[in-house]
């Protein structure tokens, strides 16, 4: 008896919890917290931005409730603060105020130079992360747990890349190589003999590779495109941990 008078009580304390998680007053598949909390959309208007689709229905899709026009939440910036409606709800920022910790700097600014969006503290900075799949052939880039982007590679051939977990250490515009080659945007791996760097330039200007991205080809360094190289040449720091699966 006295087991279930507890079993009992602990269902009434867990009831109203759960029931205010799944509350959605509008009816348009998004819970009032979600609405709330995440998406700053009108947990009592089921169309917030009157586009004619459901807010839930936009989310779904992966389309903006809070823009009329029809455009992807990776597209949007409801804020104008240099920052995605995306990459906000990833990094559990206020997708409607371009300061969500008040410090004077947009949540964009902060993310570009690694700082926390989230943090008063001007030096309360995000681990960045670079990893690399040998098999699809793919950089993907972090900031703290979040994906910034991938990009396609072409990594060393005959598994000449070495896998583990290493750390960057130089970075040079245009580094020469041992095989006669130029390799802009070089990013050195410590204590490696190899590194990242844009598809490699000989001498007499011709570029080479320009076909491989997704194919092993190089003596071990990994291999970026054109664009894609200073992305993460201009982002990357000294220490940034690289791991190699």
């Amino acid at each position: 008896m006295k087991n279930l008078v507890i079993i009992v009580a602990i269902l009434f304390i867990a009831l109203p919890v759960f029931a205010s998680e799944i509350i959605d007053t509008d009816n348009d598949g998004l819970s009032d917290e979600q609405e709330i909390n995440i998406y700053k959309t009108d947990p009592q208007k089921a169309d917030t931005d009157s586009d004619g689709y459901n807010d839930g229905e936009e989310v779904k899709n992966n389309y903006s409730p809070l823009n009329p026009k029809k455009v992807k939440i990776k597209d949007n910036d409801y804020d104008n603060d240099g920052l995605s409606d995306e990459m906000e709800i990833k990094f559990k920022t206020d997708l409607t105020n371009p300061d969500t910790d008040g410090d004077g700097y947009k949540d964009g600014a902060e993310i570009a130079k690694g700082y926390n969006p989230l943090d008063s503290k001007l030096k309360a900075k995000l681990i960045k992360k670079i990893e690399i799949n040998l098999k699809q052939q793919k950089l993907s880039y972090f900031l703290s747990d979040v994906k910034l982007g991938e990009f396609l590679v072409s990594s060393g051939k005959n598994n000449s890349t070495p896998k583990g977990n290493f750390k960057t250490s130089n970075k040079s515009i245009k580094a020469w190589s041992s095989y006669g080659l130029w390799m802009p945007y070089w990013i050195g791996i410590e204590n490696q003999k190899f590194g990242i760097h844009e598809l490699p330039v000989w001498p007499n200007g011709y570029r080479e590779g320009q076909n491989h991205l997704g194919t092993p080809v190089s003596h071990g360094c990994i291999r970026l495109g054109i664009g894609s190289a200073k992305i993460i040449y201009d982002w990357v720091e000294k220490g940034t941990p690289v791991i190699i699966n």
